[in-house]
């Protein structure tokens, strides 16, 4: 029996259990009722056309009470099928770790493989050294709302993942009661929030992922290290701090009034407890473990001396190891570090920390006088990855970053101007540049600019008192022009000196502009060499040791904008001109890649995704948002999140310093060429005049933006037209209806019109498939959103729209879906899709039969509701079916 096999006997044990508890609660008869809906679905879903009327049938014969239940047990099937897939997967990921080592061998993707194919291609040790010193990974984790799922819920789904047996082995009698009582729990539990989270519990959301990574980074670090040390025994590394995180929650502010000042000082404060804590249960660990006594071996003068002088100054802390041997001198700095750390809450208490690097050189002191004494090994084991969590967390946890619109910065800047020049006005918009700031009076501000500019005082505040890097950048929404950016320096320096009354040491402020629609991208190279040539701006990065500029690239909006191929075409060109200015300047270039978590919003796998990038825009460096539900998928579980870190560390290694295939010129002008039309055919699908009537009909959009799974809300503001939607509901309404479109519309007619013009190009495209990664992510994302797409249960939505264009927009979808899955299967030569990963169109195809009773449910629910829209059981049961979608499809928006 194969892995898959015995994972699919465990969930049927799982679902056993599920129709016990059911039959507990509800009584036979409607399980009974449930299991035929099941099997009619199957029957279905094998070509029945017959159990199809009778499944709706059966859905007509429902009271609202039992609907609910229905939906409820579906969406539990789904959660314990992903929850046996996710099982399966750590259970093979340690199997192949084992193979691995019995075999003398390294995993595939792994840190140690990666090492062994750049040693294998030729890179000497000084060459590894100095991709090592401009390796830098960042995941930044974001609260954007697309986790439909509570964090209670989620807890308790962990639990019953630890209690699923691993491999062949069958589930105990013991584990099936402790299962029976948490899927009783789980059952009798509220699957969604009674309303929108405080933005608080977002960021200790944010903060409980963190715990997962505690415990996988110094792993990941003794990985590289050991790798090293095989492949250059003759080499001592310096491992640099390449690894971080970010956070964007409790410091995005774009569009969403209840992040404030007062919240982004409240996360900060939040993340430094986080952090700071999490040093201080390090220091209990190691008082335990490191009972080293001066009767045996030395310790550095430096730390006995540190001890003495802290006893002797501070009563407290003499108290604290007045029962602590005076022979075990290491036992009592280790106490130190502790006192020290929790005087450090709060910047600036007497005893604690002035900064993050006081402390790491207290660990440094550490480590050094325990390997000059005979204990390497006590520095291998316990010193050595305490310094890796301090160089990658520091007391910060995670930096955080601030986001603002730029049409916000323009309106604060008109109110400060004239307080600034007074009676004196500006001549033009760059004249204020080159003029040194003055202090304002910011209560002349109205509501909205004063916000804006409390918000550069608290960075001030945060950089002048800390001495710690807690403050990521700033990301400008919606940039148009170099000017956008001038703004922000502008706000920066008047809060600079509002803040400490000179210009005097001013701090860098990392400012990023985003990119996000089509037409920014192709303009983003200009914008950037107007904003590199400024010498207002060029004297402000020379405050950096290195002259580096960060550009962030947003998937979500570009592909909304623009359709999903052309955006993954204009991305691609934007950041090989974005490399070629800021080489052209002798300028160092960060792309900061704004991904979601759904394939319509660069989603897909990491590896994929990294591998596909421009190799001279990546240059050792990524950094990437996290979102939704994608921060339960990668980070819930260590042995998951270490493998999805590896990836992008490796990714990265390897797309940089590998030796790359030419990109021909026949590539990029087919690609140009099938871009235009792809964008053509999507904005004559958008602009079309049945559109809108057509997307809020047929999908359940209405009731997605009324979903309590994040603070922000789903619109900017009143929606007029689609550019007032968030990329994310936008996404989300498109999976939840099987349509998908956003990732695959406009590749069929783009594709079909290559080919017309060449026979021979279907050819060129299965080259372009085979040799060219950024070709190669793009069709095969495409290709499994169309395998997740159902024309058959998207017409049913269609159904829903009463507009008399709607069979028209009907039309358009369903005719490019066929040509788009004609033009993939083509490419790749094959006969159905996903044909080459048996595993994934197994999950899709096992999966799809338990999520059509959850859509027409929603088809006929929504139908419901919208003739009588008071009712809230209805929309409850609405929000139910969307829960369940998502879990079934394992993505939202």
């Amino acid at each position: 029996m194969n892995n898959i096999e015995s994972s699919d006997d465990v969930l049927e044990e799982l679902v056993e259990l599920l129709d016990h508890v059911v039959r507990e609660q509800l009584g036979n008869s409607l399980a009974n009722r449930m299991q035929k809906i099941r099997s009619l679905a199957l029957e279905r879903r094998a070509g029945l056309a017959e159990a199809g009327t009778k499944l709706v049938e059966e859905f007509e014969n429902l009271d609202l009470a039992e609907m609910e239940s229905v939906i409820r047990w579906l969406s539990m099937f789904f959660d314990l099928a992903n929850l046996t897939e996710e099982k399966l997967r750590i259970d093979v990921l340690r199997q192949r770790d084992v193979a691995a080592g019995r075999e003398g061998k390294y995993r595939k993707e792994s840190v140690g493989a990666t090492i062994k194919t750049l040693f294998e291609q030729g890179m000497s040790a000084s060459e590894m050294q100095g991709w090592l010193n401009r390796l830098k990974i960042e995941p930044v984790f974001t609260a954007h709302p697309s986790e439909a799922k509570r964090r209670t819920i989620r807890q308790l789904l962990r639990q019953i993942r630890q209690l699923i047996p691993s491999g062949k082995s069958e589930i105990s009698e013991s584990v099936r009661d402790e299962l029976l009582s948490d899927l009783t729990v789980l059952w009798q539990s509220d699957f969604f929030r009674p309303g929108p989270p405080p933005v608080m519990n977002e960021v200790s959301r944010g903060v409980y992922f963190a715990h997962t990574l505690w415990h996988i980074v110094p792993k990941t670090f003794g990985e590289l290290r050991q790798a090293l040390n095989h492949f250059y025994p003759q080499t001592t590394f310096d491992i640099p701090r390449f690894l971080s995180f970010g956070s964007w929650i409790g410091g995005d502010r774009d569009g969403h009034p209840f992040v404030t000042a007062e919240v982004t000082r409240q996360s900060l404060g939040r993340l430094r407890r986080a952090a700071i804590d999490s040093h201080v249960n390090e220091c209990h660990t190691l008082f335990n473990r490191i009972v080293v006594s001066d009767q045996q071996v030395s310790c550095a003068p430096g730390i006995r001396s540190s001890v003495e002088e802290l006893a002797s100054t501070d009563a407290d802390f003499s108290e604290m190891v007045s029962h602590i041997s005076e022979s075990e001198t290491y036992r009592r700095f280790i106490k130190l570090i502790e006192f020290r750390l929790t005087r450090s809450y709060q910047a600036g208490q007497r005893g604690g920390y002035h900064s993050a690097n006081e402390f790491r050189t207290d660990l440094a002191l550490l480590k050094s006088s325990l390997a000059a004494n005979r204990g390497g090994r006590v520095v291998e084991r316990f010193v050595q990855p305490w310094i890796d969590l301090a160089n990658t967390f520091g007391f910060h946890f995670a930096r955080l970053d601030i986001r603002q619109n730029s049409e916000e910065h323009r309106k604060c800047l008109s109110e400060l101007l004239p307080l600034q020049f007074k009676d004196e006005a500006p001549a033009d918009d760059r004249s204020f540049e080159s003029r040194e700031p003055i202090r304002v009076d910011t209560d002349r501000l109205d509501e909205k600019s004063r916000e804006v500019f409390d918000t550069f005082q608290l960075i001030a505040d945060e950089l002048s008192t800390t001495g710690n890097p807690s403050i990521g950048c700033y990301v400008i929404s919606m940039t148009h022009s170099a000017d956008d950016v001038m703004n922000v320096l502008w706000l920066w320096k008047t809060a600079w000196l509002q803040k400490t009354g000179s210009m005097d040491n001013l701090p860098h402020l990392q400012i990023v502009p985003l990119f996000e629609t089509i037409d920014d991208l192709r303009r983003s190279a200009d914008i950037l060499l107007d904003l590199l040539q400024n010498p207002t701006y060029q004297e402000y990065l020379s405050l950096q040791e290195e002259k580096s500029q960060m550009v962030m690239v947003g998937y979500s909006d570009s592909t909304k904008d623009g359709g999903y191929l052309s955006a993954c075409w204009e991305l691609h060109k934007a950041q090989v001109s974005l490399e070629r200015v800021a080489s052209g300047q002798n300028i160092g270039l960060s792309v900061f890649h704004g991904r979601g978590g759904a394939l319509g919003r660069g989603g897909g796998p990491a590896a994929r995704a990294i591998q596909s990038l421009p190799p001279r825009a990546v240059n050792g460096q990524f950094r990437v948002t996290e979102q939704g539900e994608v921060l339960s998928e990668r980070y819930d579980d260590p042995n998951i999140a270490h493998r999805h870190l590896e990836q992008l560390i490796c990714a990265t290694l390897l797309v940089s310093a590998s030796k790359n295939g030419i990109l021909k010129d026949e590539w990029t002008t087919g690609m140009e060429s099938m871009s235009t039309v792809a964008k053509s055919a999507y904005r004559k699908l958008i602009e079309h005049e049945g559109f809108l009537d057509y997307f809020d009909q047929s999908t359940p959009i209405n009731e997605i933006e009324t979903l309590p799974i994040g603070s922000r809300p789903a619109r900017r503001g009143v929606r007029n037209s689609l550019d007032d939607l968030r990329a994310i509901p936008w996404t989300f309404a498109w999976t939840q209806s099987r349509h998908l479109l956003p990732a695959w519309y406009g590749l069929g007619t783009a594709f079909s019109d290559f080919v017309s013009n060449n026979d021979h190009n279907w050819e060129r495209l299965q080259n372009m498939y085979l040799q060219w990664p950024m070709f190669r992510a793009l069709i095969d994302n495409a290709e499994l959103a169309l395998a997740k797409t159902d024309t058959d249960i998207a017409k049913f939505y269609a159904e829903l729209s009463t507009d008399q264009l709607s069979n028209e927009i009907w039309e358009m979808i369903s005719r490019e879906y066929l040509r788009s899955q004609g033009a993939i299967l083509m490419i790749k030569n094959q006969r159905e899709l996903l044909e080459e990963i048996g595993w994934l169109r197994r999950s899709v195809m096992k999966r799809n039969p338990y999520v059509d009773p959850l859509n027409l449910l929603q088809v006929k629910l929504i139908k419901e509701l919208r003739e009588d829209a008071n009712n809230s059981s209805l929309l409850k049961l609405v929000r139910l079916t969307i829960q369940g979608v998502a879990a079934g499809l394992r993505t939202t928006g």
